[in-house]
């Protein structure tokens, strides 16, 4: 055992020397941002990645990472290239992912690298777009996946604590991080070997649960530094929201403004690092939308790399598809989906743009901000400005704040008047000129369509086969088994079944009072039969998972049945002690018996893990001719419904809306593409998720469609549907900055690369489409937001005439606002700053 201090000591010595071995990485370097000077760091011999206060050191050059993160299985392999496509194009440097060791080691001994789960094939598509790579390697990874990606099995391995200075557990810990390792460095994955890895991470949040285990906690860390540091990556290590990350390890920040929250690096030779800006909310059934502006977020990472910042990673870029059942507790099919790209790949605007130019506007300041000295004016009672100046040098760049959040204001800067919206950054990449305001939009926005398949829902015909309530299981136990036991991951569902004899005496003599069953239960949900009858469902939420389900039934003389179906909607991801996490009845009485109240908790229970369509396979083509289909009734509990549908006309994403239907899953061609939950409403009355999505690689030219409804939804009303985001829009008034990307660094000195800055709207298509027709258009005081445009108080009559010259059968189009003029008769609104809203469709 190494003694602690001798442990301190090597730690202490490691933070002396972090210069890594040689590396080849220019050339992803010089395709990072065309036209950016180079920020190089004197004369090294020693190449790869190393560090200092100010930032990572890649092959010798200081760089400003724009990370996005794209978890590989949450799309498919084939989706894989052009998301990395679209985030380069975006302004993305680099791609962060976590590694999931439950998708990677499902059974103990037993490795996946194929498909979704291909993450050498990952990595290496990141190398060939010319972008680097941040892997967090956990293995814990939270991230509302099923088990925070631990595997099920690790539950039962005697004595095991997760997470804690506990032998079981680092065992296993460290075989499979060993295993990534080693498997990244026989591709030489790692930015040393020329490849594109120049972070790892070992662990995740742990400060959040560490005093849960005290001491353990604390050595835990310790070791799970040390074991990182002995895998000799020979890349920096990361703990993100770990105050004591250990000896050269960098402690950095998750959350959403952390150039106001963040800390610190533990250590002054450590970079300001932000591993998670969340671009929005992840949801969990039952919620309302989630939100977070494309405005918020840039002022978010203005206001970081002002203050030293040198990496963001947005959490996420792309979210994805949580296909079959690896969302973690409560958590949708649909994940991050308010990112930059959404669920099905496409650019969400104004975020996607918006950070775009953000990315240009601080790769623009790169000198000052590495080279400069940074110095804090107060230029108001909520202004202030951040400088960064190189001494003896004309490098300078500026960051302007108004921090009012009610409030437009004007400040004096360098003896120029400048206005700063409310709650805002401009950047000034020489302390001059302003590129780019975070309030001031001058990318242009989109909204999604769904669109209705002719070709997929044409003689779109359902069959159906309803489960039959199991009497009389084996695998008998006193009392109903724990459901995580249960179920070992393998399944949703396990059936509970008991009986019991009933004298005319037991049962209530008024024929107006029924017995009422009760379960109290801690999770998920359940849906209960008496007699072969349904009683109803009921179940818990993602805040309180335990609930009580109370149904009056119908019970008779002599012999009963009951059986319970209990459901898990995916395992816990967070917090200490996750293998000592329960679900499943835990009590089960029969009130309103003139008897009394019966206790039936220890009656005697048989079980069965899965329901009998699960172990014939329905979902699949084979197994669905196992039992005889019939045509669909009205709707009914513990329904599978079958039917088949032609692949959809084009090559846009493909969604399912399932209108009408209550809880399930939904398979293509026996592939699971999720939970769907549409009965489970927000507080807004409508459904959290409604439309999911089918990966164009899941179609065949013919498709079987399966659905397990639990509930008593009806799919007549369910459809395909195709996604596009072909309805354009721009919002620009004449107060408006001009793009960062007109704009570019020669010897040291801002230029612009155009003559005319005016401001003005600009529309590109998506794809190789073109603008088909201009939806709305006016020039004075429009109000709204894409897909909603209305006119105000004035409007010039000549806008739509002008941007349908400027637009109409064009792939992309640039307006400027001076072309469009009101006469003296028509102007209501002679003293307001204008604003030039347009929309446009692409087809």
């Amino acid at each position: 055992m190494v003694e602690p201090r001798r442990l301190l000591l090597i730690f202490f010595l490691s933070t002396l020397l972090i210069a890594y071995s040689n590396a080849n990485v220019k050339e992803i370097q010089e395709d990072i941002e065309e036209g950016d000077e180079e920020v190089k760091v004197g004369v090294q011999k020693a190449q790869g990645v190393t560090y200092d206060a100010r930032s990572l050191i890649i092959n010798g050059k200081r760089e400003l990472l724009f990370s996005g993160a794209i978890h590989y299985p949450r799309s498919t392999p084939d989706m894989w290239p052009d998301l990395i496509k679209k985030a380069k194009q975006g302004g993305i440097n680099t791609i962060e992912t976590y590694v999931f060791w439950n998708g990677h080691e499902p059974v103990e001994g037993q490795y996946n690298f194929e498909g979704e789960f291909d993450l050498v094939k990952f990595i290496k598509l990141i190398h060939e777009h010319k972008l680097y790579a941040v892997v967090r390697i956990g293995p814990f990874v939270q991230g509302e996946w099923n088990h925070g990606g631990i595997p099920y099995w690790l539950r039962e391995v005697p004595g095991i604590i997760f997470r804690s200075d506990n032998e079981p557990f680092k065992k296993h810990m460290k075989r499979f991080v060993t295993m990534i390792v080693d498997k990244l460095r026989q591709e030489n994955l790692f930015a040393p070997q020329g490849g594109p890895i120049i972070l790892a991470q070992i662990e995740n949040e742990y400060n959040t649960i560490q005093r849960a285990f005290r001491e353990k906690g604390d050595s835990y860390v310790q070791w799970a530094g040390k074991l990182a540091l002995s895998l000799n990556a020979n890349v920096p290590w990361i703990m993100c929201k770990q105050r004591d990350a250990p000896g050269p390890i960098i402690n950095t920040c998750n959350g959403r403004h952390c150039g106001d929250t963040f800390y610190g690096p533990n250590k002054r030779n450590k970079p300001l690092l932000w591993t998670e800006n969340w671009t929005a909310q992840y949801r969990v059934f039952g919620d309302p939308p989630s939100q977070r502006s494309a405005e918020d977020l840039a002022y978010s990472v203005a206001r970081f790399f002002s203050k030293n910042g040198s990496m963001v990673n947005y959490y996420m870029y792309h979210g994805g598809t949580n296909f079959g059942r690896t969302s973690a507790s409560f958590t949708t099919t649909r994940y991050y989906d308010e990112g930059p790209l959404d669920e099905f790949g496409l650019q969400r605007e104004p975020k996607w743009g918006h950070l775009k130019d953000v990315h240009r506007a601080l790769s623009l300041c790169k000198r000052a901000l590495f080279w400069g000295v940074p110095t804090t004016l107060k230029l108001g009672p909520d202004q202030q400005a951040i400088v960064w100046q190189q001494p003896g040098t004309s490098a300078c760049a500026a960051f302007l704040s108004n921090n009012n959040t009610r409030l437009a204001q004007h400040v004096n800067f360098r003896g120029q008047d400048i206005r700063l919206p409310a709650r805002s950054i401009s950047i000034l990449p020489d302390c001059k000129t302003v590129v780019f305001n975070t309030q001031l939009v001058t990318t242009q926005h989109n909204a999604r369509n769904f669109v209705r398949s002719e070709i997929a829902n044409k003689n779109f015909n359902w069959e159906m086969y309803r489960e039959v309530p199991p009497v009389g299981l084996g695998f008998k136990f006193d009392v109903p088994f724990e459901l995580f036991n249960l179920t070992k991951d393998t399944s949703d569902y396990a059936w509970y079944t008991t009986s019991l004899l009933l004298g005319r005496r037991d049962l209530p003599m008024k024929k107006n009072v029924r017995p009422v069953l009760r379960v109290a239960s801690l999770g998920h949900g359940l849906h209960a039969y008496v007699n072969g009858e349904y009683a109803g469902s009921a179940h818990g939420s993602k805040v309180e998972k335990s609930f009580v389900f109370q149904r009056a039934v119908s019970l008779k003389e002599g012999e009963n049945h009951i059986a319970l179906l209990g459901y898990l909607v995916g395992l816990p991801d967070s917090g200490a002690y996750m293998e000592k996490r329960f679900a499943g009845p835990r009590s089960i009485t029969i009130l309103g018996l003139n008897t009394g109240t019966l206790d039936i908790t220890e009656n005697g229970w048989g079980h069965q893990v899965e329901i009998d369509g699960e172990k014939k396979k329905l979902f699949t083509e084979e197994g669905s001719k196992s039992v005889q289909w019939t045509k669909p009734d009205q709707g009914g509990p513990l329904t599978w419904y079958k039917g088949y549908f032609d692949a959809p006309e084009g090559d846009n994403p493909v969604a399912i809306v399932m209108t009408g239907m209550g809880k399930g899953m939904v398979w293509i061609n026996g592939r699971s593409i999720g939970r769907y939950w549409n009965n489970y409403l927000s507080p807004l009355k409508k459904p959290t998720q409604s439309e999911y999505h089918i990966p164009r690689a899941y179609l065949k030219p013919k498709n079987l469609i399966v659905l397990l409804e639990e509930e008593e939804g009806n799919p007549k009303d369910v459809h395909i549907v195709t996604v596009n985001r072909d309805t354009i829009c721009s919002a620009v008034s004449e107060i408006h900055p001009p793009s960062p990307r007109l704009f570019e660094t020669k010897n040291g000195r801002l230029q612009p690369k155009v003559n005319d800055l005016k401001p003005g709207a600009e529309l590109i298509c998506p794809g190789k489409k073109q603008i088909v027709a201009v939806e709305f258009a006016s020039y004075g005081d429009p109000f709204g937001a894409c897909g909603a445009y209305f006119i105000g108080n004035c409007t010039a009559p000549e806008s739509k005439q002008v941007v349908e010259t400027y637009c109409l059968g064009k792939s992309s189009c640039q307006i400027p606002l001076d072309s469009i003029h009101f006469s003296d008769q028509n102007d209501a609104c002679t003293h307001l700053r204008k604003t030039l809203a347009v929309q446009v469709k692409c087809a």
